[in-house]
């Protein structure tokens, strides 16, 4: 049989109450009542049932981690982070599925059914709608990974998706590429519109380059090779920024199967830095964003919204550079 509170409360010789409030944060206890409740305790195995203190306290330490896109390799090293991050600071990870899912009241709902005390959006492909959801229905949430604002609604964590895409235009130009594409991800997601226009912007400024666009239908491998084997049927440029580093790789099988040699018949540049592309059989260069600390800082903030709902929303922008691998052309010597 499992040892229950009311074993460590007689052999502590103190009330089941007491031993009670010895396992709740916050609450009051004597020294003396502590020391006898966690001896006992530990003579006897017990560990406290967190599901029985969130009657208790009210607060079930449930943090709803939303995410859109499962199919993303990158998403695996963030979950890790992520759960670990939120465990170490006591709290517990409800991971939860939202591919197929439109409608944020809905999402809401399913939160609710759990009592989560707060919730992360982990998304860059989610509107900030579903963010702003939770906010109106009084759950703490902060958008990682979303659209910058300068006065946002919620906690949003992330990179300046505009100024990468500037980047990445610089990146080609000044390695001598004169026809840039920018083969983002779905067209729809706010990411790849803010990359575009930061793209198109420096490459308006240079009139002797030419620039084109395409969106593959998701961040995946497969849509990446899908759409690079329809550019390299038409037109392809000499190089492509890709909406992220598994649209990049997609884009290198595709090129591979053309016969064509990266980066001597095409260039590609990613986004994201994740592990996989720094792979010897990769070895893609890309743009490296901060995954690491984007996530810290959401727990930080979620963590300080369960004591501070009314916290006023902040962004937290997180800077990006560019990281040398492959399948660029060298800088010209200066």
């Amino acid at each position: 049989m499992p040892v229950t509170l009311k074993d460590v409360a007689d052999l502590a010789g103190v009330s089941r109450s007491a031993v009670s409030r010895t396992f709740t944060e916050g609450a009051s206890v004597s020294d003396k009542t502590r020391r006898k409740v966690e001896k006992a305790a530990q003579s006897l195995g017990y560990q406290p049932n967190a599901l029985a203190s969130s009657l208790t306290t009210g607060r079930t330490k449930l943090i709803g981690l939303v995410a859109d896109n499962f199919h993303n390799p990158l998403f695996l090293e963030i979950f890790d982070l992520f759960t670990i991050g939120l465990q170490d600071r006591g709290l517990r990870p409800l991971l939860v599925n939202l591919t197929d899912e439109t409608d944020p009241a809905a999402s809401v709902r399913l939160l609710r059914q759990y009592s989560v005390d707060g919730v992360i959006v982990a998304s860059s492909t989610l509107m900030p709608g579903f963010a702003r959801a939770f906010r109106d229905a009084g759950v703490p949430v902060v958008h990682s990974f979303g659209r910058m604002a300068s006065n946002p609604l919620v906690h949003v964590v992330g990179i300046d998706n505009v100024e990468c895409g500037r980047m990445a235009a610089r990146t080609l130009i000044e390695r001598g590429y004169r026809h840039i594409g920018f083969l983002g991800g779905p067209e729809t997601a706010t990411s790849t519109q803010d990359r575009a226009n930061g793209f198109y912007e420096v490459a308006r400024a240079h009139p002797e380059v030419k620039a084109t666009h395409s969106f593959a239908t998701a961040y995946t491998f497969d849509a990446g090779r899908v759409e690079m084997i329809k550019r390299l049927m038409t037109d392809p440029a000499e190089a492509y920024f890709c909406g992220d580093d598994v649209i990049a790789i997609g884009a290198l099988s595709a090129a591979e199967s053309a016969d064509l040699t990266v980066p001597e018949d095409v260039g590609l540049l990613g986004l994201n830095d994740m592990e996989m592309a720094s792979w010897e059989n990769i070895n893609l260069t890309t743009i490296h964003q901060p995954v690491p600390q984007i996530i810290a800082s959401s727990i930080d903030l979620v963590a300080s919204m369960l004591e501070d709902p009314g916290r006023y929303p902040e962004s937290r922008l997180f800077p990006c550079k560019v990281i040398e691998r492959g399948t660029l052309r060298r800088l010209p010597a200066a």
